[in-house]
């Protein structure tokens, strides 16, 4: 049985596989939500060494970072390579009113999760407010005495 062979296709296929590889590795899907006075941020790093994730903050830039090594199998012969390796990196620029010093993070299962605690002076709170006689009186009976 003769098979037609066309290049253009095989060629298509890997470029596809290969933009496809890139763009999976510049990737690093989340979710955030806020739960009462903490921000939380699930991030996917599905095969990641745990040694090589980074996570650090400058001023008001959340980076995290993961590396996923290469498989290192010797005399095989692919049949498909579509996981990304390399180095995921991500970027979030936070607003203020965030404690970025109490930050805490765990991985489990390829996903990373930070805990963001909203800080202190950003937190909503009730003002009391003193009864008595208003300030413009008392000034009024003083001066007058």
């Amino acid at each position: 049985m003769a098979t037609r062979f066309d290049p253009f296709q095989e060629m298509d296929r890997v470029l596809a596989q290969v933009l496809a590889s890139d763009r999976a590795s510049a990737t690093m899907p989340m979710d955030l939500y806020r739960d009462g006075d903490h921000y939380v941020l699930h991030v996917d790093l599905p095969g990641a060494d745990p040694g090589t994730i980074d996570v650090s903050v400058d001023d008001r830039t959340l980076t995290i970072r993961a590396q996923r090594s290469p498989r290192t199998e010797h005399d095989v012969q692919w049949l498909a390579k579509e996981r990304p390796v390399g180095t995921y990196a991500r970027q979030l620029t936070v607003g203020r009113g965030l404690a970025l010093d109490q930050i805490s993070a765990t991985y489990t299962d390829g996903v990373l999760t930070l805990t963001v605690p909203v800080a202190e002076e950003a937190k909503p709170r009730r003002v009391e407010i003193q009864h008595g006689t208003p300030a413009t009186s008392i000034a009024a009976s003083t001066s007058a005495g």
